[in-house]
């Protein structure tokens, strides 16, 4: 197997790793900034497939067990070792193109170049000095020819790769020449400070996949704690009382604050009577997106148990009402989508405001 196919298996398999990590991804930018800045999702993400190349470029081809030499050595200790090799397959020195094609120092090359995105990772967006580099670089690549030692984790009864020392030290050294390298690109590239104070200032605004993020995050903990509430309780009304508790004691208590509002920074305001307007807010919602569109369902059904309706009607009917029902959902997320107020808060006057800046606010307001 080449190295390109190495890297296509990479490719291929990115999409499932970047799905899985999107949802963690979102909630900690929300957590953290309030925002998702677009330069800061392409760093992390190529980062993500960059990391997935190498350690795929590590392990493949992945051989049969039975074709395992088992009496082949398993590591390679003497530092430089890959220079005797050089002098030993090359068979003119004086010839630059007969070295540079000799198949110990392409790998070796190769090896360097594989490691510079590392070491400008490192630098331009996780700030690390050339110590800290040069250790991770180092731990990195140990991590690699541990991988291979171990015969992928034990899962072969043998290494079917060299431990070599020397892959150690040149990474460690492509790590190096990337953190220097990629001084060039910062003369032109935004700061770390200058993505994180921009995605601060970006997250003073509540956008819609932020509120979107609010709605999912504090159903699930609801979904959860309404569980837990049912076994510890046994009482038959828990999903009515954990639904007050949830959406209108705990932002009562918390100043328009749920717990999943809280993790990502922001907060529903009222201008006066927090606790009704929660209570009523709770009560509109259930109804505009539980009870009236299921409400319609059950009495479609309830006509056709009771009376006798073509069962082509019947159908045609079923799949307007699933159609409309669809849309009507679609139209509220795209309405969050574009920052508009909903119905329920703009009867009831709530806005989601973000709490991004507040301590600041409060730490300026003491020293007036």
């Amino acid at each position: 197997m080449s190295y390109l196919e190495a890297i296509k298996i990479a490719l291929f398999t990115f999409p499932f790793l970047a799905f899985v990590i999107t949802i963690p991804f979102i909630l900690w930018q929300y957590h953290k900034y309030g925002s998702i800045n677009k330069l800061r999702a392409l760093i992390i993400y190529s980062f993500i497939l960059y990391m997935m190349c190498v350690y795929f470029l590590a392990i493949f081809p992945l051989p049969d067990r039975d074709s395992i030499d088992m009496s082949s050595p398993i590591y390679q200790l003497i530092p430089f070792n890959f220079m005797f090799d050089v002098f030993k397959e090359s068979s003119n020195m004086k010839n630059v193109w007969d070295v540079l094609l000799n198949p110990s120092v392409y790998t070796v090359l190769f090896n360097i170049l594989m490691f510079i995105p590392f070491g400008m990772y490192l630098r331009y967006y996780f700030k690390t000095s050339l110590k800290k580099t040069v250790l991770f670089s180092f731990l990195f690549s140990l991590f690699l020819e541990v991988t291979q030692l171990t015969g992928l984790y034990f899962i072969y009864p043998y290494p079917y790769r060299l431990f070599d020392v020397d892959d150690l030290i040149i990474n460690t050294l492509g790590g190096i020449f990337g953190y220097y390298f990629v001084s060039i690109f910062m003369k032109f590239l935004p700061s770390r400070e200058t993505i994180d104070s921009d995605s601060l200032e970006e997250g003073k605004k509540v956008s819609g996949l932020r509120r979107i993020t609010r709605f999912c995050l504090d159903l699930s903990i609801w979904f959860f704690f309404a569980l837990i509430l049912g076994v510890i309780v046994n009482y038959e009304h828990v999903i009515l009382v954990s639904l007050i508790i949830y959406y209108v004691i705990i932002p009562f208590i918390f100043n328009g604050q749920t717990l999943g509002s809280k993790f990502l920074n922001m907060r529903l305001v009222f201008p006066n009577k927090r606790l009704l307007r929660l209570f009523l807010r709770l009560v509109l919602i259930f109804l505009y997106y539980v009870v009236i569109p299921f409400g319609l369902g059950l009495l479609f059904i309830f006509v056709i148990k009771h009376f006798s309706i073509p069962n082509v009607l019947v159908f045609v009917i079923g799949a307007i009402y699933v159609l409309l029902l669809g849309i009507f959902y679609l139209v509220n997320v795209t309405n969050i989508f574009k920052r508009k107020i909903l119905f329920y808060d703009r009867v009831l006057n709530g806005e989601y405001v973000s709490t991004i800046g507040e301590d600041d606010l409060k730490e300026d307001e003491k020293e007036e």
